[in-house]
């Protein structure tokens, strides 16, 4: 099966077209409907939102066409992109975009693909996402596809925010530490994401697979003027 056929098979089966998705919209999130094409090119994990699905959609093509890992390359680079030019994701979502606007994006984003897209697989996605006016979703797709690798490869992901950067040392005990944590099963691998909120005012918002702990200051704020109005 071609790149393109593979990719257009599991688009239609997974991810939703523009007109559907504005109808839908302000409903809570869906999950990634997996295509029935065997265990071994189905999704890992289920993701929700439209960025969510389109990129399961484009893990079961990868997956049909032996090039998850060139596929996931290609991602890695187009996700280096959007640290070094923080903009770009506003760009993306200008609703002022024009087609010739939307096909000199593509052409400049392919640009950076080199020479992993070798089945044309992520070509084939940026002209889609251009096509159903989606490129606003392409960094979240990135994102969740790294998800998707992960799971793929039996890590689990570990997601720490703090107002400030964490140095390496505090990163490395947190890490020890979750690992020995019920949440990690025996041969599971860590993946530390490490983010930065100052809105959190302090502490550290850990996530890991469907568990949240919230542990920062901006939480305890809100819960003591909750007990504060509930008082009153």
């Amino acid at each position: 099966m071609s790149a393109a056929r593979a990719f257009s098979t599991a688009l239609r089966a997974g991810a939703p077209r523009a007109p559907i998705a504005a109808r839908v919209a302000g409903i809570r999130g869906y999950a990634a409907a997996a295509p029935a094409t065997g265990a071994a090119n189905k999704p890992p994990v289920a993701l929700f939102g439209v960025d969510g699905t389109y990129a399961s959609a484009l893990y079961t093509a990868a997956a049909k066409t032996n090039a998850l890992d060139p596929t996931s390359k290609s991602l890695e680079a187009l996700g280096g992109i959007f640290k070094k030019d923080p903009k770009l994701a506003q760009v993306l979502n200008a609703p002022t975009l024009t087609v010739s606007d939307k096909k000199q994006i593509v052409q400049e984003l392919q640009k950076q693909l080199g020479q992993q897209d070798k089945e044309g697989i992520v070509k084939n996605f940026l002209q889609t996402l251009a096509e159903n006016n989606r490129l606003g979703v392409l960094e979240g797709v990135v994102e969740k596809f790294g998800v998707l690798m992960g799971a793929q490869r039996g890590e689990v992901e570990l997601v720490v925010t703090s107002a400030t950067a964490l140095d390496s040392r505090t990163l490395s005990r947190l890490e020890a530490a979750i690992h020995k944590s019920e949440y990690v099963a025996n041969g599971q691998k860590l993946k530390v994401v490490s983010k930065v909120n100052p809105e959190i005012k302090g502490g550290l918002v850990v996530e890991i697979a469907d568990r949240t702990i919230d542990l920062s200051v901006a939480a305890r704020m809100a819960k003591m003027n909750k007990l504060l109005k509930d008082a009153l």
